[in-house]
């Protein structure tokens, strides 16, 4: 009988002390929700201007297939991470489908570094006013990711925090308040390939020919 006592004295301690930090864990989630929508937005930008930059390329001549099939996969992958139905309360992103976007973009990330790249091995592209003007449009919309995905690793390290703390750590296990995925970006993701020579772009390469064997010296 005592140890019942005792018992439901501590759980009830447990939940009037989680409960103290409800509220707090609920509105940081919530702001993490809105830095996070606003990633999605600048993402989706970028991802409507990638077709135009690559018909302007397309209209100058340029014909590199295979970095057209490699953008058209990795930007189909990021645009079906993002468009996929939250499976979170209220039909939100769960933290893993967060993580499923942020590896989508990465790679999609890679692939606009290759198609920017062309200029090197295509020269007309520097003077082709639609590509040019895409690319600005682009860069602007890099500018809106980096400070997006700053303000949203800003509120996930904010909430993370809260939510690992005594007593809300009680809290988010007995309420299912999930720790949030920091955006990263993969090493080199957004650097674009050397390309002193053109065939450096392409994904398969054919083996160097070795050079031929020394002459032999005369005697």
């Amino acid at each position: 009988m005592k140890r019942a006592f005792l018992l439901t004295v501590a759980l009830a301690a447990a939940f009037g002390l989680s409960g103290c930090s409800y509220n707090t864990l609920t509105a940081k989630q919530q702001n993490v929700k809105g830095k996070w929508a606003n990633v999605e937005s600048s993402l989706q930008r970028r991802a409507d201007l990638i077709p135009n930059l690559v018909k302007a390329a397309q209209m100058a001549g340029v014909n590199e297939q295979e970095i057209y099939g490699q953008i058209a996969e990795a930007r189909s992958r990021l645009l079906n991470a993002t468009s996929a139905p939250g499976q979170g309360e209220g039909g939100d992103k769960t933290p893993e489908q967060k993580q499923a976007i942020i590896d989508a973009n990465n790679s999609f990330g890679g692939t606009i570094g290759r198609l920017l790249s062309l200029q090197e091995a295509y020269p007309q592209l520097r003077s082709t006013e639609a590509f040019l003007n895409v690319q600005t449009e682009l860069a602007g919309t890099e500018n809106r990711i980096n400070v997006a995905r700053t303000d949203y690793n800003a509120a996930v390290q904010d909430y993370n925090t809260t939510r690992n703390s005594f007593p809300a750590v009680l809290t988010a296990g007995l309420l299912g308040f999930k720790e949030e995925p920091f955006f990263q970006a993969e090493p080199g993701a957004r650097t674009a390939p050397d390309i002193g020579d053109p065939n450096a772009m392409r994904r398969n390469q054919a083996p160097a020919v070795p050079p031929p064997p020394p002459a032999p010296a005369n005697r």
